[in-house]
């Protein structure tokens, strides 16, 4: 099997619709590679802020992109390490503010472009299991299975309003609704590469179910496909 042939399954949809989490889990079941495509725009924007670049400044993101030590980490199944001249920053880029500066710069289609390649390079045997909002339409349009998680607004609200309060934060829910349905429309209606589900992608909303439900219908899906 070599890296283009790797099998690859892609997870995509909206913030808190428990991609990351499903998609980790099923690269675990699997014994399969794990590619966070949100946490590499979360550290760009993370290196840009740092470096004081504007996080609308396309030309200056895409050649902080060309220039940044970043390095995919996949020794163990669900590894998602991401490294920034050598140190694991990924416990950094879970803040509510990287997420929104990750997605103020994720509308350019430079910055899209630029990252492209990097992605595609986490393909390896024996699998992949890719979470994200374009896996299945751009990253990886030839996935041997695509999902596309949703869940409404504020179920997405909750879930993130009880990860905060379980750290000790001080949120405010209607807040976090706000936010939450702010980024899916700035996320769906950007030029490049908008949030959608691809053409072929099995859609599951799991606003009513839990982890092991979701993982288990992710697993039978694969089971009827390869």
């Amino acid at each position: 099997m070599t890296t283009e042939t790797a099998p690859v399954i892609t997870i995509d949809g909206p913030s808190g619709s428990g991609k990351g989490t499903i998609s980790h889990a099923v690269a675990a079941a699997l014994g399969w590679h794990y590619l966070d495509s949100g946490s590499l725009y979360r550290l760009l924007a993370f290196a840009a802020v740092r470096e004081s670049i504007a996080l609308n400044d396309e030309s200056a993101l895409v050649a902080l992109a060309d220039r940044l030590p970043v390095s995919c980490q996949l020794p163990e199944p669900g590894d998602a390490a991401i490294l920034l001249n050598g140190v694991d920053i990924a416990g950094e880029l879970r803040t509510e503010a990287a997420g929104a500066a990750a997605s103020r710069i994720a509308v350019l289609p430079g910055v899209r472009a630029a990252l492209l390649d990097w992605q595609q390079r986490c393909r390896q045997p024996p699998g992949l299991v890719a979470d994200g909002r374009d896996m299945g339409t751009v990253v990886f349009p030839d996935a041997d299975l695509k999902l596309f998680l949703t869940a409404s607004p504020r179920v997405r609200a909750e879930r993130r309003y009880k990860q905060l309060k379980n750290i000790g934060k001080k949120v405010d829910l209607e807040s976090l609704v706000a936010d939450v349905e702010a980024r899916d429309q700035r996320d769906s209606s950007r030029s490049a590469a908008p949030l959608c589900a691809a053409d072929d992608a099995l859609v599951i909303d799991n606003s009513d179910l839990n982890e092991a439900d979701t993982v288990a219908m992710v697993l039978e899906a694969l089971h009827k496909k390869i």
